[in-house]
């Protein structure tokens, strides 16, 4: 799928450099041509001459290499390619790209270079969530950088969160995405994520255990291959995916209205965990225990937003996907779900608090469609949601 395609991959330090060496070996066999960079501190974790062997091409380090100087070499790297890859992209070379800084032969490449670029970043978790690396995410994104994972899960230092280099297939999937432009480029895709709260009163709220981790996972597979992503996401404990529109909310009357105002989309993937009901006499100020007794709350329905968007009769996307959660006959309640709301597709799961998969990092999902029920081995939300997105882009495609 990359045959003949060029691409520059810079490694930056880290332990996730080790995860280069594969990556290099899975582009070769599509047919790419791997120009490693070396970073002075990536060499501290992969060697030069695995790296070079693995590649088949000529290694670069140094910037001021007489030879290949004396031709403008830093320059020719630059433009050479088809794509520059940085993977890992640690936080100094995301704070460098982000400043314009070239004091290595990396940063200068990065600045020399007419070509599109994708990060892949890796780093521990209070690096990335850092308000620096988050500005600098941003400004790169700004600048039209291209941006695949991090991923979430165990770290080599022992901590465990956002950071971690994403797999060596999906930044395979992600430069050929890049290169090609991707199945879904032109196609505008809608994503709901995360939990709704409800109010009780300013202070006090109704929710669930949603962390909208599946959802941001989806928009970034979705991003990934190329679509224009509304992410419309409630308070939920992951960070929003880079390179979407991000549409935050507070409940599912927002939340309503926020994918009611989003442009028309081609398909439409309903992943939040709307909270069902609403507590109809939320009260202005804080309810105070006053020795008499227990407040009464009354509820009301909340807006179904799967159902009032599959049962358009203006303006449907031609393909939508519900997700049912669901703690007891899964397969038989979700079927039930997509015939009464009128989806196309229904993503099932089973968050009885056994499996751990509300709140988690994997997922065991079905997907239930008019050609049956297909069921998936327990994966990593991030495997799940690039499964889902290539089925959808084969869909809508």
């Amino acid at each position: 799928m990359l045959a003949d395609k060029r691409i520059l991959l810079i490694i930056g330090g880290g332990i996730a450099a080790f995860k280069a060496l594969d990556l290099i070996r899975r582009l070769r066999e599509t047919g790419a041509t791997v120009t490693p960079v070396l970073t002075r501190s990536g060499a501290q974790f992969v060697t030069p001459l695995s790296v070079s062997a693995l590649a088949g091409e000529k290694l670069y380090q140094d910037l001021f290499d007489l030879t290949a100087e004396a031709e403008m070499g830093h320059i020719e790297l630059s433009r050479s390619a088809d794509l520059i890859v940085v993977a890992p992209a640690t936080a100094d070379l995301m704070a460098k790209m982000a400043g314009g800084l070239a004091n290595d032969l990396a940063s200068t490449l990065l600045l020399a270079t007419d070509k599109r670029v994708l990060v892949a970043p890796s780093m521990n978790v209070r690096m990335w969530e850092h308000p620096a690396t988050q500005r600098n995410l941003a400004q790169l994104i700004s600048d039209g950088v291209l941006v695949v994972g991090p991923n979430e899960g165990d770290m080599a230092c022992g901590e465990y969160g956002y950071g971690r280099l994403a797999e060596p297939l999906e930044i395979v999937g992600a430069i050929d995405a890049a290169l090609s432009d991707g199945p879904l480029k032109g196609k505008h895709i809608l994503v709901t994520s995360g939990p709704t709260h409800e109010p009780i009163d300013p202070v006090r709220y109704i929710a669930n255990r949603s962390s909208g981790a599946q959802g941001t996972a989806i928009a970034k597979a979705l991003a990934a291959l190329g679509a224009d992503v509304t992410f419309v996401t409630g308070p939920a404990d992951v960070p929003p995916p880079s390179g979407v529109r991000v549409v935050s909310v507070q409940t599912a009357a927002q939340m309503l209205a926020a994918v009611q105002a989003a442009p028309v989309a081609d398909a439409a993937v309903f992943a939040a965990a709307v909270a069902d009901w609403r507590v109809a006499n939320a009260g202005p100020s804080k309810i105070k225990k006053d020795g008499n007794g227990l407040p009464t709350l009354e509820f009301a329905e909340n807006p179904d937003i799967l159902a009032t968007v599959s049962q358009m009769t203006q303006g449907r996307p031609s393909l939508v996907v519900g997700f049912a959660a669901e703690t007891d006959d899964v397969i038989a309640h979700a079927t039930a779900k997509r015939l009464r709301k009128g989806c196309d597709w229904i993503v099932a799961n089973d968050v009885s608090p056994e499996t751990g998969i509300m709140g988690g990092a994997e997922n065991v999902v079905t997907l239930i469609s008019d050609a049956g029920a297909e069921s998936w081995p327990r994966m990593g939300k991030q495997e799940v949601a690039t499964r889902l997105a290539r089925k959808i882009a084969d869909a809508i495609g």
